[in-house]
């Protein structure tokens, strides 16, 4: 049975800016289900990791609506999201070390996180299904930009959490670095784990069940595997087209046809 461990409706994120505040999220709409991996696409700059931070309650959103197993993030109190997070979310962030204790080697780093979760952990499997055995005592500073990696994607893993959140986990590793990663992401999903990433990685996204395209701030598309590409459309009726599409109309402007139950999009004529 699946569960919507996160639903958000109409978030909108602003930070500020020389010239006024600015738009990171406007108006996205997105369900976070246990059990599910969603890759969340689209250039840089167009919102991926001020998501990422919203669904991992790091940040609570300017706007809109935000719900953590029904219940309004915004009416739950500093304290408890910090208690909430420790215990339920796991985090890997775009740099690894910065998901990472620079004092604790390997084994340490996730006996720690065991610790704060209050969980026993098989410590030791953890280790080799990352391929980090012959690493164990090693800190962060001595291993690679590989194994730190797969080392902070492992620490997160532990519990296993509710929910697990990594931005671009994948972008830096080879191929056998990035398959042990994203099986173990698909392994934590499967023991009921809700993951969520964002990536450019075509890798990620072909193991992912669910892909969200976001472009300056917006929803603009989104798939299940093996389902066709949808485009998004808000309360007001505007549609995101799919990037590719946008050459088709160089003005900016649509004319609109509906026939027979189907709607057709073509380029104004020219004068």
């Amino acid at each position: 049975m699946t569960t919507d461990l996160l639903v958000g409706r109409e978030l909108l994120q602003l930070y500020a800016a020389r010239t006024g505040p600015t738009q990171a999220l406007r108006g996205v709409d997105v369900t976070v289900t246990g059990g599910r991996v969603i890759a969340i696409t689209g250039p840089s700059g167009s919102g991926k990791s001020t998501l990422l931070a919203v669904l991992a309650l790091r940040e609570r959103p300017a706007g809109g609506e935000l719900r953590h197993r029904g219940r309004l993030v915004s009416a739950i109190s500093r304290r408890d999201l910090q208690r909430l997070r420790r215990r339920e979310i796991g985090w890997v962030a775009q740099r690894p070390t910065h998901s990472l204790f620079p004092q604790l080697d390997a084994r340490a780093q996730l006996t720690q996180m065991a610790h704060l979760r209050g969980v026993r952990w098989d410590v030791d499997a953890a280790l080799a299904e990352v391929s980090l055995t012959d690493r164990a005592a090693a800190r962060p500073a001595v291993l690679s930009g590989g194994e730190q990696q797969r080392l902070a994607v492992a620490a997160a893993s532990v519990g296993p959490p509710a929910l697990l959140i990594a931005d671009e986990p994948t972008a830096e590793l080879d191929d056998e670095s990035a398959a042990l990663v994203l099986r173990l992401l698909r392994a934590r999903a499967a023991e009921g784990t809700a993951v969520v990433l964002a990536t450019h990685d075509a890798r990620a996204i072909a193991a992912a069940d669910t892909v969200l395209r976001l472009r300056h701030g917006v929803l603009s598309g989104e798939h299940d595997a093996g389902q066709e590409r949808t485009a998004t459309i808000d309360g007001l009726g505007r549609v995101q087209l799919p990037e590719e599409a946008l050459p088709l109309f160089p003005g900016g402007r649509a004319v609109v046809t509906v026939v027979d139950g189907h709607v057709e999009l073509r380029p104004p004529e020219q004068p």
